[in-house]
């Protein structure tokens, strides 16, 4: 089965999910598409195993990670670490939540961020909000990040920095007047770094979940 789930999700990482059918999959490891049907029941249930084997990996890596006195930051180290594996397999973003309602590792992950709102002075809707606010930021940026650049980036016509200076380009030359918050950010945008962007992103919902903790957050 490792070996199956393997070769699964390297055709995720190549192509993405459209990508891993049974026949792909039986092709990649030299074999008939019947002799899948002994490890999974069809495609669906296949993707749910390469993303649990996915995710398996990305818990061991939280798990290994030392705790520390305080809750918000052992979220920050937590969220990063689920941050850089979906950005890595951008098919994985979309399906991250998929088996929330099994025992897999999605579940054990998202336990795993939830414990540690236990730590804080939070009412139950508090922590709920407070640990969904932060998957959607990990798994929107990720996802984001992830996607496939624009063709002429991939063919080499332009990179990044050029391809992001157009519009900002195209942004300073609006009327300052009806866009005043554009021209006031273009400069930031113009060569922006992304996981830089999440990180900001990231830190203001961690400070609004501290201060609604209240005093002694992370104490």
């Amino acid at each position: 089965m490792e070996a199956v789930l393997a070769a699964a999700v390297a055709l995720l990482d190549e192509a993405g999910a459209s990508a891993l059918t049974l026949r792909a999959l039986a092709a990649r490891l030299g074999t008939g598409v019947g002799s899948i049907y002994w490890y999974v029941s069809g495609k669906d249930e296949l993707l749910d195993r390469a993303i649990d084997h996915v995710l398996g990996g990305v818990l061991a890596e939280i798990d290994g990670q030392a705790a520390s006195d305080d809750p918000i930051d052992d979220l920050r180290v937590m969220a990063v670490t689920l941050f850089d594996a979906i950005v890595d397999r951008p098919w994985l973003g979309p399906h991250f939540m998929r088996d929330l309602v099994d025992r897999g590792n999605s579940l054990r992950l998202y336990e795993a961020l939830g414990q540690q709102t236990l730590r804080l002075d939070l009412t139950p809707r508090q922590r709920f909000h407070a640990v969904s606010a932060i998957v959607g930021d990990v798994v929107g940026s990720a996802a984001d990040m992830g996607q496939e650049p624009p063709e002429e980036v991939l063919d080499g016509a332009v990179n990044r920095e050029e391809f992001l200076g157009r519009y900002a380009e195209m942004w300073r030359e609006l009327d300052a007047e009806e866009f005043p918050f554009m021209h006031d950010i273009v400069d930031e945008f113009d060569g922006h770094d992304d996981k830089e962007q999440f990180l900001a992103g990231l830190e203001l919902t961690l400070a609004g979940l501290r201060l609604q903790a209240g005093p002694g957050a992370g104490a």
